[in-house]
């Protein structure tokens, strides 16, 4: 069987099983046992399948995964995250537009304690959204700036994708987790600067209102006790790797700790706490541990099959330059991100992109920040882009998927600008890195 005959049995199989609707992990398992039979010696490759999936998920670098996840539900669940906002909403006073704000400062706080996209999206738009409706915000200073924060908990750390990507592509973990630090920050501020420029335009977007401006000692404590507390949280996670004094999942060992603690002295770790958020790990971590179980196998039959290097060898046959090259690959991770969930995107893709790296010399941990500055594009990418239906899961009746969409693009750009930026400046994602290397 040709290469271009196997990449249409493997790919061509395991699209049409996700547009029939299977879940991914059922559908790289289905094409998986197909492919080892054809490919790989009828039952004696199933042998070799479920010795590749037991070696694929017992690996210590996948253990921050469900430590990270944990931290988040608990912080979560427990109101520990509410109760940081409501102390940020005392500091923002009357600035127009202050929830618009307070959605990027409080929900960077939280991407930076949870790494989960899809709960910082669903925090964010179940607490700040129905009071910035009631104070007349239009739809787009309400959802875009709550999908675009909500989307920066893949880029800041920790980030549970990061995780996997540095495992799999055999990226330093820390330094990749570390590397997206300052993108994330300057993504932050680009966020700032667009919702003053949206409220510029039209000021009515934000209708002011009249806000009682809370004593300076009021707002001195609910800082003190509500968001210090929080830096013990960002130290273990994200201090501890910058200090060299712990590894990523000693560090997501100290961070889950940490929260548990704060949980504790705040009297918020009840029975029902911990449940919730052990099985909203539960069912995050073994959603992507399956994936991993197929995506690897898959990966391995690509190559076995000779499909990854026949399309390795077809892609650099156009002897095209480094830009067009990181385009081809950048514009390949947005069109999936339009139809699949971004695990799966990033799966599909590496085996491919991995060797394209070595041969033109792209820094790893470069590639993997803007890999997951492209992933964290396609959460909000339509028409299936996840913080897309997480929005409208908590959108008022009648809000299309139209008006969503239009209110995440100004974001999405900042998002492509940022890329662009770091095309010709590398250094904004290496340099830190490099300097916590030497």
């Amino acid at each position: 069987m040709s290469w271009i005959e196997a990449t249409a049995f493997l790919l061509g199989g395991l699209f049409f099983l996700m547009f029939l609707g299977l879940p991914v992990a059922v559908a790289f398992l289905a094409v998986n046992i197909l492919g080892v039979l054809v490919f790989m010696g009828g039952m004696s490759g199933i042998d070799q399948l479920i010795s590749n999936a037991t070696d694929s998920i017992t690996t210590f670098s996948l253990v921050p995964v469900p430590l990270f996840t944990l931290m988040g539900e608990i912080l979560f669940h427990s109101g520990l995250a509410v109760r940081v906002f409501d102390a940020l909403d005392l500091c923002f006073g009357r600035i127009r537009g202050r929830l618009s704000y307070l959605t990027v400062a409080g929900g960077t706080i939280f991407a930076t304690l949870s790494g989960s996209s899809m709960a910082n999206t669903a925090m964010l738009g179940s607490t700040l959204m129905p009071d910035m409706l009631k104070r007349g915000y239009k739809p787009h200073v309400i959802m875009g700036p709550i999908i675009a924060t909500g989307a920066v908990a893949m880029i800041i750390p920790p980030s549970s994708l990061a995780v996997l990507l540095g495992s799999l592509a055999r990226i330093d973990v820390g330094g990749l987790l570390i590397a997206g630090l300052v993108p994330g920050l300057i993504l932050i501020c680009m966020y700032i600067v667009t919702i003053r420029i949206a409220l510029a335009r039209d000021p009515e977007a934000a209708p002011a209102y009249q806000v009682d401006r809370a004593p300076m000692g009021q707002i001195v404590k609910a800082v003190v006790l509500n968001v210090a507390p929080m830096g013990l949280v960002v130290f273990c996670v994200v201090g501890l790797i910058l200090l060299g004094w712990a590894t990523p999942t000693e560090s997501a060992a100290f961070g889950t700790l940490s929260v548990t603690i704060l949980a504790l002295l705040y009297r918020r770790l009840s029975l029902p706490v911990i449940i919730k958020a052990l099985m909203g790990t539960l069912k995050v971590s073994g959603m992507m541990l399956f994936i991993i179980i197929g995506s690897t196998t898959f990966s391995q039959l690509l190559a076995f099959s000779g499909a990854s290097s026949g399309m390795i060898n077809f892609a650099t046959g156009f002897d095209l330059g480094f830009y067009a090259m990181l385009g081809s690959m950048l514009l390949v991770l947005i069109v999936l991100g339009m139809f699949m969930d971004q695990l799966s995107i990033m799966m599909l893709p590496l085996p491919i992109f991995l060797p394209l790296v070595a041969i033109y010399q792209i820094d790893p941990i470069w590639f993997g920040v803007v890999m997951l500055l492209s992933l964290e594009m396609s959460l909000a990418t339509p028409p299936f882009g996840l913080l897309l239906f997480v929005m409208a899961g908590v959108a008022p009746k009648g809000t299309t998927m139209g008006q969503i969409a239009r209110s995440a693009l100004p974001y999405l750009l900042c998002t492509l600008v940022l890329i662009v930026a770091m095309v010709f400046v590398p250094g904004i994602a290496t340099w830190l890195p490099s300097v916590i290397g030497n």
